[in-house]
């Protein structure tokens, strides 16, 4: 990873009607890459309109937003942002700074950089404890969250039903530590094809989706440090906001696939039962990317879901 994509790009750089793409500074000084899209909804008689903010999954720069993305410009101004280290944001100033707390305050300084409006909190895989994070450390102006394929925390302990990956993380982080020039390599090596139909033949991903959608997704992957990867999942294997979740006061969706083996759909149904007032939505053969695998039913939920209990 470097910065030279984001050290090229203006700090404002229009793009198309009503998208800009932004630069923000985390508290330690690492830059963040947003891009906006404002639509018809950037004020209301003069009053910020609610925004919506869009939180990835680890390694991921915003492939699973692509169809939710348009769906919901009608609506409302939308943010979505890449964590450091990823995509077009910097390296970590801070290599040890990649846990879930500096995400939450990550996002705190995307919110301030687009002028902190009331804001609906959108967060997939990971994106879900950056979600839950963030209202714990930064609730004020938070008017709802949804909550796709994810967890309240340790998704490692989980991670197709059982705990293996959280007992092999401290191994693979060793030999990683010791190796990482090996670990670069290997990983950059990836064969995007290959990856692909071998998630579909042990159903991490459903076979109908379009292969299209997803390779932006392992493209960028391969291109992620390695090493830094491991720390973040390590980090958020670790972290947990269950202690928060009867506590929140704002709307909240949560949306689950049917067959999601890396955030089982139990961990959503148990998110609902302790949420006051939570929505679920599990989405038969549904995996983990069935935000596009079965768009048009999570685009019409969500917009239901804003219209009735966000927006109104």
């Amino acid at each position: 990873m470097t910065d030279a994509p984001i050290s090229q790009t203006p700090a404002s750089l229009r793009l198309g009607a009503g998208e800009t793409h932004l630069v923000a500074k985390a508290p330690d000084g690492t830059r963040l890459f947003v891009r906006c899209r404002e639509g018809e909804h950037a004020t209301d008689h003069g009053i910020a309109a609610t925004r919506a903010y869009f939180c990835d999954g680890i390694m991921c720069d915003g492939f699973i937003w692509k169809y939710l993305w348009d769906a919901l410009a009608p609506l409302m101004p939308l943010t979505h942002w890449h964590y450091r280290g990823h995509g077009r944001s910097a390296p970590p100033q801070n290599p040890e700074r990649v846990d879930i707390a500096a995400h939450a305050d990550d996002l705190m300084s995307v919110r301030e950089l687009t002028g902190d409006p009331p804001c609906v909190i959108f967060g997939h895989s990971m994106g879900t404890q950056v979600a839950l994070e963030s209202y714990r450390r930064h609730p004020h102006h938070v008017r709802g969250m949804v909550l796709m394929c994810g967890t309240f925390g340790q998704p490692t302990k989980t991670f197709h039903g059982n705990d293996l990956l959280d007992q092999m993380l401290p191994r693979i982080a060793k030999a990683v530590k010791k190796n990482e020039a090996v670990a670069r390599a290997l990983w950059s090596r990836i064969p995007e094809g290959m990856a692909i139909n071998i998630a579909m033949r042990v159903g991490e991903l459903d076979p109908s989706l379009n292969a299209e959608d997803v390779k932006p997704y392992l493209q960028h992957m391969k291109g992620l440090d390695f090493p830094m990867i491991v720390k973040m999942l390590s980090a958020a294997g670790e972290h947990s906001a269950e202690d928060i979740l009867g506590e929140l006061k704002v709307p909240v969706l949560i949306i689950a696939g049917e067959r999601d083996t890396f955030t089982p759909a139990f961990l959503a149904e148990k998110m609902a039962k302790v949420i006051p007032g939570a929505e679920l939505l599990v989405v038969k053969n549904g995996t983990h990317a069935v935000p596009i695998e079965q768009h048009e039913i999570i685009d019409d939920a969500i917009r239901r879901f804003l219209r009735e209990r966000v927006l109104s």
